[in-house]
């Protein structure tokens, strides 16, 4: 049976308990033993880290351990999964760099505020992720990040929709889902999921949220069966 593991914590306003509650159901219905921790501290054992099939973040903000941080990278390098949505994964611990740069991207903005209606594009043909899906409309955060300019864009949104100092610049199509690798893991992230009734709201976004923690989740046995190792990822110079 494969294993994952959801972090859940930090902001409340993020709802990470039910993100988390939502999830784990979205994981077992394909097979998944599902533990939910509340703390960080689990990530201090790289063994257990390892014997994983993947890592779901649901933790906004907040700090983490270098330790914590690196048991983590370097699992997610042997081939575990990680996945998450909006602030749980790509606005968690904000002076960390190196999750940034695993994860691909970091909110940086959600101009108005809740409530903004706008359009998610899919871009057909970018992964099976997204296969069927047609673009929907979203009432929630519209938001901006910094990005990684290697990821896989699997849906966007338009930029900008309300008035702010950024709308001096052309429109943009900002990344709202992406997929990425970090060694031989494989990273997902979609911005939707401020609160979880986005999900019910939207149903296309929990498709996504589904189909992208599966396809992470996938990983591992992909370089379990193809005999990759982290040997050509090794590197003892200075990352951060």
């Amino acid at each position: 049976m494969k294993k994952a593991w959801i972090f859940q914590g930090g902001w409340d306003g993020h709802e990470p308990k039910l993100t988390s509650k939502r999830f784990k159901g979205m994981l077992e219905k394909h097979g998944y033993e599902v533990t939910i921790h509340d703390s960080l501290a689990p990530a201090e054992d790289l063994d257990a880290l390892m014997g994983l099939d993947l890592i779901v973040a649901c933790w906004t903000m907040g700090q983490i351990s270098w330790e914590q941080c690196k048991n983590i990278c370097k699992a997610v390098g042997s081939g575990v999964g990680l996945a998450g949505c909006h602030g749980g994964m790509c606005d968690s611990f904000r002076e960390n760099t190196e999750w940034q740069f695993m994860t691909g991207g970091q909110w940086i903005s959600h101009p108005g505020g809740d409530g903004i209606n706008y359009t998610v594009n899919i871009r057909h043909g970018s992964s099976p992720i997204v296969e069927g899906l047609e673009d929907f409309p979203v009432c929630s955060e519209h938001y901006n990040l910094h990005v990684d300019p290697s990821i896989e864009v699997l849906a966007t949104t338009r930029f900008p929709l309300v008035p702010y100092y950024h709308i001096s610049n052309k429109p943009v199509d900002m990344p709202v889902t992406w997929t990425k690798f970090w060694g031989n893991g494989r990273v997902f992230y979609t911005s939707l999921g401020h609160h979880d009734d986005v999900f019910d709201k939207s149903p296309s976004a929990a498709v996504m949220m589904e189909r992208g923690m599966v396809w992470a989740g996938e990983g591992k046995q992909y370089a379990l069966d193809h005999g990759l190792t982290t040997e050509r990822f090794e590197n003892t110079a200075k990352m951060y």
